[in-house]
C-alpha cells in the first residue's frame, strides 16, 4: 500500500459504492465537528491556555503528524480514524482558543460561508480536476509563502496583515478543491475515505478560521 493516501492506484481492499463511498467521507467529517463542537461546548478556554504556548504548540504538532502518519500509512479504516481522532482533538483544542475570542454570531456566521465555499469547490473538484492538479505545486508554494511570510510578521514586526488572511482563505479553497478531486480519482475503499476526509478537515478548518478572521476584522 503506497503511503501517500492519494497516490493509491490499485487496492486489495473491498471496492464499495461511490455513494457508500461519499457517505463514509461526510460522516467522517460530521464526526471530526461534533468532536470540534462538543470540545469548544465543554473545555474552559482558560484550561487550555494554562498549559503553556510552547508545550501546546509542541504537543500540537506531535499529535497532528502522528495521526497524519497514522492515517497515511495503514489501509485499516480502524487505524485510519484512530489517526484521524489525533488531528482532530488539537484542531479542537485551537479552534476552543479562536472562536472564545468572536461574537457567537460571527462564529455562526463563519460556519454558514465556510460550509457553503466548500460545497461550491466540491462542485469544482467534480468537475474540473485536470485544473486543480494543474494548480497544486502553486498552492504548496504559495501556502508555504504565506506561513514564513506570517511568521516573520508575527515574530519580528508583532503584526498580522489582513490580506494575508484572504490570501491563505483562497489557498485553502483551492486545496478543498484539490484534495476532492484526488478522493474521486482513487479506489473507493473504507480507508481511502477516512483517509480523504482525513485531508479535507485540515483543509476546512484551516478555510473557517481565515473566514472567522476575516469576518471579524469586517
Amino acid at each position: 500500500m503506497d503511503t501517500n493516501v492519494f497516490s493509491r492506484t490499485d487496492t486489495n481492499d473491498e471496492i464499495i459504492s461511490a455513494a457508500s463511498y461519499n457517505l463514509v467521507i461526510g460522516l467522517t467529517l460530521l464526526w471530526g465537528f461534533i468532536i470540534n463542537y462538543f470540545m469548544v461546548a465543554n473545555i474552559p478556554t482558560q484550561s487550555i491556555l494554562e498549559f503553556g504556548f510552547w508545550p501546546f504548540i509542541i504537543a500540537y504538532f506531535i499529535s497532528c503528524f502522528f495521526g497524519i502518519y497514522l492515517f497515511n500509512k495503514s489501509d485499516n479504516p480502524v487505524v485510519s480514524f484512530i489517526g484521524y481522532n489525533f488531528v482532530v482533538v488539537p484542531f479542537g483544542l485551537v479552534i476552543n482558543i479562536v472562536v472564545s475570542q468572536f461574537d457567537p454570531e460571527i462564529v455562526l456566521a463563519a460556519v454558514r460561508v465556510t460550509g457553503m465555499v466548500t460545497f461550491v469547490m466540491m462542485l469544482l473538484g467534480s468537475a474540473y480536476p485536470a485544473f486543480f492538479e494543474r494548480i497544486a505545486g502553486g498552492l504548496f508554494i504559495a501556502l508555504i509563502c504565506v506561513i514564513v511570510v506570517q511568521l516573520i510578521e508575527m515574530f519580528f514586526f508583532g503584526t498580522q496583515s489582513g490580506i494575508l488572511d484572504w490570501i491563505v482563505a483562497l489557498i485553502f479553497c483551492g486545496y478543498i478543491g484539490y484534495d476532492w478531486a484526488r478522493a474521486n480519482a482513487i479506489p473507493k475503499t473504507y480507508d481511502n475515505a477516512i483517509d480523504s476526509a482525513a485531508a479535507l478537515y485540515i483543509d476546512i478548518i484551516n478555510l473557517f478560521l481565515r473566514i472567522l478572521r476575516i469576518m471579524a476584522r469586517r
